[in-house]
């Protein structure tokens, strides 16, 4: 299947996302109450409250926000990568889905993310809803038949139909000896980095990272060679 794929009509990306908020105390009593009941269900232990938990708000579109989408394209020989990020998500969603209307809005090209079906993908939809943007045709599923929707998810493409398990990007760029984007921060670090380090530069680079290991990845499955890193550029 992956072979009949045109690899230039592929858009890759990966996003990182945060809580909110930066503590638990600054969130809205209204949302605080509602965080609170998602905490009691996530909880493991009585050690765990909903402020202990807050960090993992960021996972959740409903009380999270994107801080950088980086996409990235194959063209010949070289991989392309654009990231937009900032502290403003709805224009870095604004500008993310003026690129998905303008050049990814024909039937021909797709979405490629790791775990993207079940996280990327969504989370861009809702999050692009709740600051009232409109959905890009290529993100919006709704009513679509299986065969309609132009996503791939490397994740998903290495199940082989089995359902059971998740296996991490980190695992699959070890097993297939592909340079780890894991070398710096890990997602569980992102929310520190973003609120107490205030270092959006490294959460980029981090996400940009991704990127190129999904990449990498789809090549891998489709049996061809990696992109050495001197054909890869950022945008």
């Amino acid at each position: 299947m992956l072979e009949q794929v045109i690899k230039e009509n592929v858009l890759f990306l990966d996003i990182e996302t945060v809580p909110q908020y930066a503590e638990y105390e600054e969130v809205p009593e209204q949302l605080r109450k509602l965080w609170d009941v998602k905490a009691s269900r996530l909880a493991s232990g009585q050690e765990e409250t909903p402020d202990s938990l807050y960090e993992r708000a960021g996972i959740y579109a409903e009380f999270g926000k994107i801080i950088c989408i980086s996409a990235g394209f194959i063209n010949g020989d070289t991989l392309r990568i654009k990231s937009f990020s900032g502290k403003d998500e709805a224009g870095l969603l604004n500008q993310f889905a003026g690129l998905l209307n303008n050049r990814y809005s024909k039937p021909e090209f797709l979405l490629c993310a790791h775990n993207g079906k079940e996280f990327d993908f969504p989370y861009i939809a809702r999050r692009m809803l709740i600051n009232g943007i409109r959905i890009p045709a290529i993100l919006d599923i709704a009513g679509r038949k299986p065969w309609e929707v132009r996503h791939l998810d490397t994740m998903e493409l290495w199940k082989f139909g089995d359902y059971k398990s998740y296996t991490s990007l980190a695992l699959l760029t070890a097993i297939f000896n592909i340079p780890t984007p894991k070398d710096d921060i890990d997602g569980s670090q992102v929310g520190n980095v973003f609120w107490k380090d205030d270092d959006l530069g490294r959460i980029v680079e981090y996400c940009q990272k991704d990127v190129v290991a999904i990449v990498q990845l789809f090549l891998k499955y489709r049996g061809e060679t990696t992109i050495p890193a001197e054909k890869i550029l950022i945008t």
